[in-house]
């Protein structure tokens, strides 16, 4: 199959074409800026050296997609979820974790509306 067209990276007068939104060197520049600028500061606290540990031994003894076995698919696991949220007091205790592949995964953020600010999607799958 063939691949899609580069296009232009999106970052002010930059001539590179990219795959994605911006080329290598304009990337690393929008994570730096979005990691400074508008992430929330707390997150590197909550999502640090300890949540590796955790996230690592979870996917050890979870190591497939949780929503989807239950429907009888075998999907690796790509995210480890919080059921409740840090940010709304949760934790990361094994019974507040969830091992996600990354469709389930943004099914749930897209159905909670708080990635993408759009409550519309709710009810779809």
């Amino acid at each position: 199959m063939p691949y899609k067209p580069k296009k232009p990276c999106a970052y002010p007068g930059c001539p590179n074409l990219t795959d994605k939104k911006y080329c290598k060197e304009h990337e690393r520049l929008e994570n730096k800026r979005y990691d400074q600028y508008q992430r929330d500061p707390a997150h590197k606290k909550r999502y640090g050296r300890t949540w590796q540990k955790i996230r690592a031994r979870y996917v050890k003894q979870h190591p497939f997609c949780e929503m989807c076995l239950k429907e009888g698919k075998i999907v690796p696991v790509e995210q480890v979820h919080h059921k409740i949220p840090l940010a709304e007091g949760g934790t990361h205790d094994m019974d507040n974790l969830i091992s996600l592949c990354q469709s389930c995964h943004s099914r749930i953020h897209a159905e909670r509306g708080d990635r993408w600010h759009n409550k519309t999607v709710q009810g779809r799958v």
